[in-house]
């Protein structure tokens, strides 16, 4: 018998007519729809007036790896399997990649449905460096864990993407304000495509103080990369030469540090100086 297929399907974030012509198709038509919702998934399918005609089975968090040796026994025996999120591209911060994993390691068939990504739709408007970035998938729950994993982006160049919960936004803002400083440039978007959507700008410290009250609804956060700091022990070779020629420490500082794009602190130039001199 010919061996079935995967497909990952990519779902709406709101409105339903963002659906692909390949989605509606592939809904009507699979033997298996494994879905991380099956009550959202057959919403979906009402709206857009497609009729399910295999059989769908929950797909979440739990029952993932007790359901991917059936799925792929039933693939390599013909079926196609259709897999769906509750909302965006499966496999990215949701359930999938034991699926995907266990196909390829069978040598079956994976195909994409690409469409609706939180990701990539949230960094195309957050007006932030599109070119190089990272995505982050869910903040650490835990206040210790979410302030080191804040201390690792404090020198991440690159823009930064990642999913929070409404409810523990306030406190990640305020954590991220204390450890990578109030002036960053973040961005947060609520219910992407949705009816209520809101793309709120600004600096971290003006965020947190939005956030304060309480946020509702589907949060994507976009950071901006940190500013490149320059090299501090030629910028204090540029200092000495200066001093040796009559300038003042402090006002030497202040001129290189006024030159160089990316230069640390007057301050934390000033102390270097003092230690290359110990």
């Amino acid at each position: 018998m010919t061996a079935g297929r995967l497909l990952l399907g990519a779902t709406p974030l709101g409105q339903p007519s963002d659906a692909s012509p390949r989605l509606i198709e592939a809904l009507g038509s699979a033997d298996v729809v494994a879905a991380e919702d099956t009550r959202r998934v057959r919403t979906l399918a009402r709206a857009l007036e497609v009729r399910i005609t295999g059989k769908v089975v929950s797909f979440f968090d739990h029952v993932e790896a007790s359901r991917v040796p059936a799925l792929v026994d039933e693939i390599a025996a013909g079926a196609t399997v259709l897999v769906v999120s509750d909302a965006g591209m499966p496999l990215i911060s949701d359930p999938g990649h034991r699926l995907v994993s266990a196909c390829v390691d069978a040598g079956l068939p994976v195909r994409c449905l690409p469409g609706p990504s939180a990701v990539t739709t949230a960094l195309a408007v957050s007006g932030l460096p599109s070119d190089r970035f990272c995505f982050e998938g869910f903040v650490p729950r835990k206040q210790s864990a979410r302030r080191a994993w804040l201390a690792s982006l404090e020198h991440e160049q690159r823009t930064c993407v990642f999913f929070e919960s409404p409810r523990r936004l306030p406190a990640c803002l305020r954590d991220a304000v204390e450890q990578l400083g109030g002036a960053r440039r973040a961005v947060v978007c609520r219910e992407l495509t949705k009816v209520h959507e809101e793309v709120v700008r600004g600096s971290l410290a003006e965020l947190a103080t939005w956030a304060a009250d309480g946020v509702l609804g589907e949060i994507t956060v976009v950071l901006a990369g940190a500013t490149p700091r320059a090299d501090l022990a030629p910028l204090v070779a540029e200092v000495e030469n200066l001093t040796r020629q009559g300038i003042r420490v402090k006002d030497a500082c202040a001129q290189v540090i006024a030159a160089t794009p990316g230069a640390p602190s007057r301050r934390d130039l000033y102390d270097a100086v003092l230690r290359s001199r110990r």
